[in-house]
Parts: structure tokens; sequence; C-alpha cells
């Protein structure tokens, strides 16, 4: 079989008079009108490669969303044959820049949502524009990361809150280092923990902004009431736009199925491994029964009318 072409792409936006303007390439090597996308190059994630085709073939600057879809179709290839391909979509919106025509695209058009998608050349990239007018609700996006790697807590004789990065620790923090900035954080929280404090320390000093400490992200906390640590995490996304929280194993799949099972919304699996970020994505809405989860909203306040819209879970960005 055809090892699958494996590529990725964005639907850039920016607001408009009447709703979202979504960006339309021109490629005249096809003479059709598609969304930004191109060939991962090799090692490369597919956020990466989002940001970089659209820089590539627009000019423009972006910062993520959150993941869109996934697209999958048979594309013309060397020797006259064909091969499968698979497209990651991304929503990102417009930070900055300027478009000048270059070899891969000729012109590019600023539309409005219905106009864009009348305009496509692919029913496949309609497809896409769909996710992304269904996402135009949301309000937030969490990165929910789970530290990276810290040795074995058998071999560590201090205090285990204060047990730092393994050396394969360092290098997955790095390679989160790359990714996270992608989608433009505006707020860092961790679990008060070393090994969570470092994982996004680099994160938090490159944008300019403070880790904020949140006990409830901490297993021991967040085990004692995990309807509190839910709350947090709604309180979280409730500032809007894009955070990352770093936590621990003990916290994140109990934490992740929650929302979704609030949300009415199924899971194949919830995993957490190390370095591992889920992509959260919420939008106001109703917690049925006044219930988060597996229990009843209780203690101090209610969390905010949110509910989850969408989760994506990246095993490792190193891997």
């Amino acid at each position: 079989m055809t090892e699958a072409v494996r590529a990725a792409g964005a639907v850039l936006w920016r607001p408009g008079q009447q709703g979202p303007e979504v960006v339309l390439v021109h490629r005249p090597r096809y003479d059709d009108w598609s969304l930004p996308k191109g060939k991962l190059d090799p090692g490369e994630l597919a956020a990466h490669a989002a940001v970089r085709e659209v820089a590539e073939e627009t000019g423009f600057s972006t910062a993520l969303t959150r993941p869109l879809t996934q697209v999958r179709y048979t594309a013309p290839a060397r020797g006259g044959r064909t091969a499968p391909k698979v497209v990651d979509y991304f929503s990102a919106h417009l930070l900055g820049g300027e478009f000048t025509p270059n070899d891969e695209v000729d012109e590019l058009r600023w539309l409005p949502l219905k106009e864009a998608r009348a305009e496509l050349t692919y029913p496949h990239d309609a497809r896409v524009l769909d996710a992304f007018a269904e996402s135009r609700s949301e309000t937030a996006t969490v990165l929910l990361v789970r530290h990276a790697k810290a040795g074995k807590r058998s071999e560590w004789s201090g205090d285990d809150a204060l047990r730092p990065l393994s050396e394969a620790g360092r290098r997955q923090r790095d390679a989160l280092h790359s990714l996270l900035p992608l989608f433009a954080p505006s707020r860092v929280y961790s679990a008060p923990r070393v090994r969570c404090e470092q994982t996004v320390a680099p994160v938090a000093r490159d944008r300019g902004i403070d880790v904020v400490s949140e006990p409830l992200f901490s297993e021991e906390v967040y085990s004692a009431d995990p309807d509190a640590g839910v709350r947090a995490m709604l309180e979280v996304a409730g500032r809007g736009g894009t955070s990352v929280v770093c936590s621990q194993g003990g916290v994140i799949p109990d934490l992740v199925t929650r929302l979704a099972d609030s949300a009415g919304l199924r899971l194949d699996e919830v995993a957490a491994r190390k370095g591992s970020v889920w992509t959260l994505s919420f939008r106001p809405g109703e917690v049925e029964n006044g219930e988060l989860g597996n229990g009843a909203i209780s203690g101090n306040g209610q969390a905010p009318n949110l509910s989850l819209a969408a989760a994506d879970y990246l095993p490792d960005p190193q891997a």
C-alpha cells in the first residue's frame, strides 16, 4: 500500500463587518481556489506545518486556535500515479503580515464564509469550512499539558513536589516550547510541582507572563474534590482566549472525562502520556441538572456557564 502523503493547513480568518472573513488562495499550477496548506517536512508536526505553510503561501503570521478536522483524499503522484493524502486543518486567526504573489500563490482573497464556500474548487475544502463555521461559538481554548518526564519517584529521596525534569523530560519540554507558542497563549497555569512548572516555564517566559500556581490541578488536591478541580478548569476557560494548564497523570484523564461527560461528548480514550497535550475547546452552554461529569457542583460557588465543545489529543510532540 502506498504510504499516505501528510500535509497540514489552516482556515485563516479575521473579523469582518458581517462576521469572520477567511482566506482563499489561487494556485496557478492547478488553477484552483483552496485553503492554504502544504506537505509536512520530515519530523515536522502538523501544527508547525500549518503555521509555516500559511506564512509561505500568504505572507501572514497567525496564531492557531485549535485543530478543526482531518481530510483524506487521493492526490496525483509522480509517474502519473495517485497516492492517498491526509491533511490536518486548524483554525487560525490573523496576527499580521502582507500578501505578495509568489510561485505557489498568485492571488489571495478575503471572503465571508458563504462566499468562500461557493468559491472553493474542492468539496473537501468546503467541509473544512463547515467545521470552522461550527467552531465559531467557541470562546476559549485550554492546552492541558501533562508534565514532561521527571525520572522515577522511587529514585528521588527528597520531597516529591520538588522532583525536577530528567534529561528526557527536558527534551520533551523543549518540544512543547516549540509547539505551545503557536497557539499564542495569554495565561499559563501549573500544579505546584517543580516538574510541572519547569515544563511550561519557557513558554510563559517567552510570552512575558507569569506561571500561576493552582493547587487544584495537583493530584492530591484534585482527588479530594474533583468537582472543585473541574470548576477551576472552567474558570480558566471562562477568561477566554487561549490558556496553558500543566497538570499530572492522576488528574488529566478524570478531568477530561468529567468535562466530556457533562457536555455529552464521547471520547474513545482519555490518555495522558508525559509531555502530551489535550487541546480543549469551550463554548457557552448549560450543564445538565447542575452536574459536572460524575458529581454535582458543590463547594464555593458555581462554575462558569461553559461546556466542552471539542477535545484533541497529541501524545507527545517529541515522538
